[in-house]
C-alpha cells in the first residue's frame, strides 16, 4: 500500500472510531464497501468513490434501492446528500420487501430528496403503499430548507410513532403514524423517463445512525411546523393541547343523529373495527339510512376526516348545515366538501368546470391544486384520503391530503354570485349562517369514515 493511501486509510479508521465513540453513533456506511447492504428492485448502478455512496440514474429500470441487511425500529439517522438537478430520490426507513407484497416491491416510509419546484424535500412519502403522508404544503419554512446544487444535511428521527425530519437544521416533517414499526434503511435511485437525466447521480456521505439514548438526543420541535397524525380515532398529546377533540369516538353513535331524525338511523350505517360506513343502497340520495349530523353546531373550526370511497361512489362532508331547511326528499342543505370517484361517477362531468369533483366546494368551486405539486394529491379509490376544512370567519379552505384545493370568502360578492348560479340559489342566506352542523352524507354508495376530529377557534 502506498504511503499516501495508507495515511488516508488510517485517517478514515480514526474518524470512524471517533464517530462511534461520540454519543453512541454507529457508522452505517463505512465508505469502503457494501457488505452490509443489498440492492433491491431496480438495477441502477451504485459505486463507492471518495468515501461516498454514489447512485447513477438509468433508463429502463424501476426504482432501485441499496438497502441495509439489518432492520431498525427506533433510531436517529443523519447523512449528507448531493443530488444533481432534475433527479428525484429519497431514503427509505422502516421499509420492507416481502414476496407476498407486490412480489418484493420495496414499500414503507421515505424521506424525500428532490430538486423540483414544489420543494417537498424532507417530506415523508409512503413508497408503494399510502403515498404522501407529510408533504410540505403546510410547512413553508421547511420548503426553503433544501438548497439545490450543494450538499444538504438530513436528520430523521423515528421514535415510536413519531417521525420527524430536518434538513440543514430546519424542521421539515412532524408526522405521527404507526403503520410500520421496524424495517430496513435504503438509499434510492429513482426511475427516470427522460433521457436527459440518464447518468446523473445522487451521492451520500457521513451516514450514521443512533439507536440508544434516543429520548435525550431528540431535537427541539419547531412550533411552526404542524403535527399531522394518522392515528386511528385517537388524539396525540399535541392535538389535545391544541384543543382538538374527536367528533366520533370510533365505537358508538354518541354525538350524532339522523339529519331528519332525533336519533341515529337504525339502518344504512354500520360501525365496525373503528370504521363508520354508509352502506350502498343503489346510489339514491338520502333514501336509505339518510345523512347523519352532529348534535353540536360549529362556527370557527378546523375539521379533519379520513374517508375511503368504493368504486363509482358519491358522498360528501357538509358544514354550516341547517337540518331544518330541507325536510323533504334529498340531502340536508349546507356547504359541501365533495367526496367522489371522479373517474367512475357521472357527477364529475356535471355542474360547471369540474365543480363537482373530489375536494370541490360542491356545485360552486372546482378543487384544484393551490400549491406547486402535481394534481390534487388524491390517493385513489379504495385508499384512505384526508379531508381538511378550515373556517375562520368568512375565510374557508378545503385541503385534500394536506394540499389546499379550495379557498374562498363565504361573505364575499363573488361567493354570492356563485350561489345565484347554482342549485342552491333558492336557499336564502346559503353558506352564510353564523354556525351550523357537520354532516356525513348518505348518497346510496358505500363510503367509509374514521378519525373524525375537530378543534374550534
Amino acid at each position: 500500500m502506498k504511503k499516501t493511501n495508507r495515511l488516508l486509510f488510517i485517517a478514515a479508521l480514526l474518524s470512524t472510531a471517533l464517530l462511534s465513540s461520540q454519543e453512541n453513533w454507529e457508522v452505517l456506511f463505512n465508505g469502503k464497501d457494501l457488505k452490509n447492504f443489498k440492492q433491491l428492485n431496480g438495477d441502477a448502478k451504485y459505486e463507492i468513490k471518495n468515501n461516498e455512496l454514489i447512485g447513477t440514474s438509468k433508463m429502463g429500470t424501476p426504482n432501485s434501492f441499496m438497502a441495509t441487511k439489518n432492520e431498525y425500529a427506533d433510531f436517529i439517522l443523519e447523512f449528507d446528500v448531493f443530488v444533481e438537478n432534475g433527479l428525484n430520490s429519497g431514503v427509505q426507513f422502516r421499509s420492507l420487501s416481502t414476496p407476498e407484497y407486490m412480489n418484493g416491491r420495496v414499500h414503507g416510509y421515505q424521506c424525500e430528496i428532490e430538486t423540483s419546484s414544489r420543494k417537498w424535500a424532507g417530506g415523508v412519502y409512503d413508497e408503494a403503499r399510502n403515498g404522501w403522508l407529510y408533504p410540505l404544503s403546510r410547512n413553508p419554512k421547511g420548503r426553503k430548507a433544501f438548497v439545490p446544487g450543494q450538499w444538504n444535511h438530513y436528520r430523521i428521527e423515528a421514535i415510536g410513532d413519531k417521525i420527524r425530519t430536518w434538513i440543514n437544521d430546519v424542521q421539515c416533517a412532524n408526522l405521527v403514524d404507526d403503520t410500520t414499526a421496524k424495517g430496513f434503511i435504503a438509499f434510492q435511485v429513482h426511475s427516470i423517463h427522460d433521457e436527459s437525466l440518464e447518468g446523473k447521480t445522487v451521492r451520500w456521505k457521513n451516514i450514521k445512525i443512533k439507536t440508544s439514548d434516543l429520548q435525550n438526543s431528540r431535537k427541539a420541535i419547531d412550533g411552526d411546523v404542524p403535527e399531522i397524525s394518522y392515528l386511528k380515532n385517537s388524539l396525540t398529546e399535541d392535538e389535545s393541547r391544541r384543543g382538538w377533540r374527536l367528533l366520533w369516538d370510533g365505537k358508538t353513535t354518541n354525538g350524532w343523529r339522523g339529519a331528519k331524525l332525533n336519533t341515529f338511523p337504525e339502518l344504512g350505517w354500520e360501525m365496525n373495527d373503528g370504521i363508520l360506513t354508509v352502506l350502498a343502497s343503489g346510489g339514491a340520495e338520502s333514501r336509505n339510512g339518510g345523512d347523519i349530523v352532529t348534535l353540536d353546531s360549529f362556527k370557527n373550526f378546523e375539521l379533519s376526516v379520513d374517508f375511503k370511497i368504493s368504486e363509482g361512489a358519491n358522498s360528501g362532508i357538509k358544514y354550516f348545515v341547517d337540518s331544518e331547511l330541507n325536510k323533504g326528499e334529498g340531502s340536508a342543505i349546507g356547504l359541501e366538501f365533495q367526496v367522489l370517484d371522479d373517474k367512475k361517477h357521472p357527477d364529475a362531468t356535471q355542474g360547471k368546470n369540474g365543480n363537482r369533483t373530489v375536494g370541490s366546494l360542491y356545485d360552486l368551486i372546482r378543487a384544484e391544486n393551490k400549491g406547486n405539486s402535481r394534481g390534487k394529491n388524491f390517493k385513489g379509490v379504495g385508499k384512505w384520503n384526508n379531508a381538511r376544512i378550515v373556517v375562520k370567519g368568512g375565510h374557508v379552505e378545503h385541503w385534500l391530503n394536506q394540499v389546499k384545493v379550495v379557498e374562498f370568502d363565504r361573505f364575499s360578492q363573488v361567493f354570492g354570485a356563485l350561489v345565484e348560479k347554482s342549485k342552491y340559489e333558492k336557499w336564502e342566506n346559503f353558506g352564510r349562517i353564523p354556525q351550523g352542523l357537520i354532516l356525513l352524507q348518505d348518497h346510496g354508495d358505500k363510503v367509509s369514515f374514521k378519525s373524525i376530529k375537530i378543534r374550534e377557534f
